[in-house]
C-alpha cells in the first residue's frame, strides 16, 4: 500500500533534516553554537558569510563540516596575491581538435564555496567575486555563465596579519549577509576541543549519515520565507537601520557614523529573523531574533567617521549602543 505523505509531513521532515545538521555541527564544532547558527541561517536565506578570526580558531573546519553535510558540490579557494581572476572563475580554452573555445568552470562554479583569507586576493579578483556573489553569474571571454543554485560562499579572514593583504571595498561587504567576529575559547572549552581532536584522530572518520539535497536546501528556504514576521517586527527592522541615519538614536550615534546603512541591511535583517525563527522551530520571528543578529548584519555595513575612529569607537559598540536605545514596540 502506498503511503501518502501530506505537506506538513513534507515540512516535518524537512525541519528534521536540518536540525540534524545542526546538531552534527555543534558536536564538532565545541562552543562555536553561533557561528554554526549563522552559518545555516546564511543557508537558509540564500545569503553569503565573511568570517574574521585569528588563525587555528576552526573557521576553515566549519565550512569543511557544513560542506561533509550537504549533498552539494563544495570547492575551496585559497587566496593568494598572485591569484588571477581566472583562478576564480574560469576561462575560455581554445580546443583546437573542433576550433572552437571552451568554456572551463573555475571554483566558484559549485554551491558552497569557501574564500580562504580573502583580503589576500588582489582588487581584480574581488571584483571577480563580487559579481558572482551579488549577481550569482560569472562574465568571462564576454559570455555570462549562470551559477549553480544554491550557491553560497563562506570567506575567512585574518586580523591580525595585514602585509600583503588588499582591504574588502565597502561594496563587497554589504553582500555578506554576516560578518561573524570569532573569539578564542576559554579553559573549559579548549579542554573540550583537545579531547574532542584527540578522539577523532584515534577513530576513522564518521560519515554524514543524511546529508541535506539540493532539493531540501530548497525545500527549507520556501519553508523559512512563510515563517511571519509581524508588522510591528518589521518597523522595528527599519527604526534599527534608520537610527543609522536620522540621529534618533542619539546626536552622538549621528555624528559617529559617516556611511550609514542601506536598505539592504533591513532586508537581511528580515531574512535573517525568519531564518533563525525557522532553526528554532517557530512559525514566527520574535524581536530576540532580531537582536541577536544585529551586531552581524550591520556593523560590516556602516562606515566610522575619522573623529569616531580617532575616539576608539567600533562599528560593533555604534550597533549595541542603538539596540540599547531603540526597543521594539
Amino acid at each position: 500500500m502506498e503511503i501518502v505523505r501530506t505537506a506538513a509531513d513534507v515540512e516535518a521532515q524537512t525541519r528534521s533534516r536540518v536540525a540534524a545538521l545542526a546538531q552534527a555541527l555543534e558536536k564538532s564544532l565545541i562552543g562555536r553554537s553561533p557561528l554554526v547558527e549563522r552559518l545555516l541561517i546564511a543557508l537558509l536565506a540564500g545569503g553569503h558569510i565573511l568570517i574574521e578570526g585569528v588563525p587555528g580558531l576552526a573557521k576553515t573546519r566549519a565550512v569543511k563540516r557544513l560542506a561533509a553535510g550537504l549533498d552539494a558540490s563544495f570547492a575551496r579557494i585559497q587566496c593568494t596575491p598572485d591569484l588571477m581572476p581566472a583562478d576564480l572563475t574560469g576561462t575560455p580554452v581554445w580546443r583546437p581538435d573542433r576550433g572552437v573555445f571552451e568554456f572551463v568552470a573555475g571554483p566558484v562554479f559549485h554551491t558552497l564555496v569557501l574564500v580562504d583569507e580573502i583580503n589576500r586576493a588582489p582588487p581584480k579578483v574581488q571584483s571577480a567575486l563580487l559579481e558572482a556573489m551579488a549577481e550569482r553569474q560569472v562574465t568571462a571571454g564576454g559570455t555570462t555563465h549562470a551559477l549553480p543554485d544554491p550557491f553560497m560562499v563562506v570567506a575567512t579572514q585574518n586580523p591580525i596579519e595585514h602585509e600583503g593583504t588588499f582591504p574588502l571595498p565597502e561594496a563587497q561587504l554589504d553582500r555578506f549577509l554576516f560578518h561573524v567576529a570569532v573569539d578564542l575559547p576559554d579553559g573549559a572549552t579548549e579542554r573540550a576541543i583537545l579531547d574532542l581532536v584527540e578522539q577523532e584522530s584515534a577513530a576513522a572518520p564518521e560519515e554524514a549519515r543524511h546529508r541535506l539535497g539540493v532539493a531540501e536546501i530548497h525545500a527549507a528556504r520556501r519553508e523559512t520565507m512563510a515563517v511571519h514576521l509581524a508588522p510591528a517586527l518589521k518597523d522595528y527592522a527599519v527604526r534599527l537601520v534608520m537610527a543609522t541615519r536620522d540621529g534618533s538614536a542619539g546626536e552622538d550615534v549621528r555624528t559617529a557614523i559617516e556611511h550609514p546603512v542601506s536598505p539592504r541591511g533591513t532586508l537581511s535583517l528580515a531574512a535573517a529573523a525568519r531564518a533563525r525563527a525557522y532553526l528554532h522551530g517557530r512559525a514566527y520571528a520574535t524581536p530576540d531574533d532580531v537582536r541577536d543578529l544585529a551586531p552581524d548584519i550591520l556593523a560590516h555595513r556602516l562606515g566610522l567617521a575619522w573623529r569616531a575612529k580617532a575616539d576608539g569607537e567600533t562599528a560593533r559598540g555604534l550597533v549595541a549602543r542603538i539596540l540599547d536605545r531603540v526597543a521594539p514596540l
